[in-house]
């Protein structure tokens, strides 16, 4: 695509101002990453087996579309200075890759750091950036991640940081081809001011560990702490990152997202509940949604989380409004960690519908309660909310998850007929999930568990480290749709 072309596409869909103009990312990415699972062990083998696992599973028909390669790909810069790829681990070279991903209908991701060096210390893009880029456009990369790591200390001030980014940003939009330009800075020097107009996405914390809740050295920073975080580190609990990022919902907005970092689900240190919270909580919050599982040994469970229509529509929402944590508070029913919190969080969905999140991070199951007042406090306090006087249906967006049966045959290539959850077949993901939900679709509503009356209630029974995630629909406009 030639850079009128491009810049013509994104005037197309009317970005805001305030938002990277170059037509990607509408909604949060969705994907799967190299890292969490191989690190420095990818080739070319690992990450055409994935993609073609991702293809099969019918995780690209639910919206998955980028397979992106982490650290640990390259071997150095040849005599003119550019990026050349480890011989080994990919023999054919990247634009073969990329070719044979494309043909899969997906696209293609790389990795690199804004410093000397990357975060395993293999060549940096720091000085580098108009080569780098150069290269990936003629390889056919689709999207980059952009590290942290060896910046030779050009950070401590939000322009220092902007500055650097900027120099890839760029780089890469005089390239003349769109690529996904996401930002991994760990929220140095507050990416959700800065980055919006040059990047797709930014992390925002220090790296996600595989865990629930649970303090640790290497994560030093804390709530309120990790806005003007000196030290991110790593290690980071879903609930650390999840506190951190209550704090800047509005700086999310179509085309420049907040990174949570990456998905957990399926390796292995969380319970059913747990990532069931992780997967809700971030697909609410507007997070990309990168899996990192090992695609070729993934079991029922983790495939039917992963693949919730119901959730992903949140996700992938058209209005895309990140939902506001109405209040918290904390329990004495403690964990093995000495944790113990409730939370609710409400935010408005397509169509008039609203999103209710229910999160028990305590140690025992209860019953929890969320008033229309709170749920609409955002649209009128004290409910003064026009919301607060309607009827109102409720939507479990997990009652209709996919039994294991099911996915079962999915993963072993013996169920028979159509996957109900083929979106492709419905049209395609993301026409799906702009249009508005048929109320009596259970692949994109889940199923129907009550209703509130004017001024009332809603209700749910919650799990320990788990949560209800609610879709409300005014009565009145059941029928409608």
């Amino acid at each position: 695509m030639g850079l009128s072309s491009l810049l013509l596409s994104a005037a197309l869909f009317g970005l805001k101002a305030s938002a990277l103009n170059n037509g990607l990312a509408r909604t949060p990415q969705m994907g799967w990453n190299t890292w969490n699972s191989f690190a420095c062990e990818l080739n070319e083998t690992v990450i055409l087996n994935a993609a073609e696992r991702i293809v099969s599973l019918g995780f690209r028909d639910v919206g998955y579309e980028y397979v992106v390669l982490d650290d640990c790909w390259s071997a150095g810069r040849n005599s003119s200075g550019y990026l050349i790829a480890d011989s080994e681990k990919f023999p054919k070279g990247i634009a073969h890759l990329a070719d044979k991903i494309h043909e899969l209908g997906l696209k293609i991701g790389i990795y690199s750091s804004a410093g000397k060096w990357t975060c395993a210390r293999y060549e940096g893009s720091l000085g580098y950036e108009e080569k780098d880029a150069a290269l990936w456009a003629s390889w056919g990369i689709d999207y980059l991640k952009y590290d942290n790591c060896y910046n030779e200390g050009e950070e401590g001030t939000p322009k220092l940081s902007f500055d650097r980014y900027n120099a890839m940003f760029k780089a890469l939009n005089a390239t003349g081809r769109a690529m996904l330009y996401s930002l991994c800075n760990w929220g140095v020097d507050g990416p959700w001011n800065f980055a919006p107009t040059i990047a797709n996405s930014w992390r925002t914390t220090g790296d996600l560990n595989n865990v629930w809740d649970r303090d640790d050295v290497n994560c030093p920073c804390s709530e309120l702490e990790g806005l003007d975080c000196k030290t991110p580190g790593y290690k980071c609990s879903i609930m650390n990152v999840l506190n951190k990022a209550v704090y800047y919902p509005s700086k999310a907005i179509p085309g420049a997202w907040n990174d949570l970092d990456m998905l957990q689900v399926g390796n292995g240190g969380l319970t059913d509940d747990e990532s069931i919270a992780h997967m809700s909580l971030w697909a609410a919050l507007k997070s990309p949604l990168l899996m990192t599982n090992v695609m070729t040994k993934i079991d029922p469970p983790t495939l039917s989380i992963l693949q919730n229509p119901a959730v992903l529509a949140v996700s992938q929402d058209p209005v895309a409004s990140t939902p506001v944590r109405q209040w918290r508070y904390f329990v004495d029913d403690l964990d093995e960690n000495g944790k113990g919190e409730i939370q609710m969080y409400s935010g408005p969905l397509s169509g008039g519908d609203q999103l209710v999140l229910l999160l028990n991070a305590g140690s025992k199951a209860r019953e929890m309660n969320a008033t229309l007042v709170d749920i609409f406090w955002e649209s009128g306090p004290k409910g003064t909310a026009k919301q607060v006087k309607q009827h109102w249906d409720v939507y479990d967006l997990w009652a209709n998850r996919m039994n294991n049966e099911d996915a079962a045959a999915i993963i072993n290539g013996t169920f028979t007929g159509q996957s109900p959850y083929n979106l492709t077949a419905m049209g395609g993901a993301q026409e799906v999930y702009s249009q508005p939900l048929p109320s009596n679709s259970k692949v994109l509503m889940g199923s129907k568990v009550g209703s509130v009356q004017p001024s009332g209630t809603v209700t749910a029974h919650v799990r320990p480290h788990g949560v209800a995630m609610l879709r409300l629909r005014a009565t009145d406009k059941k029928d409608e749709l």
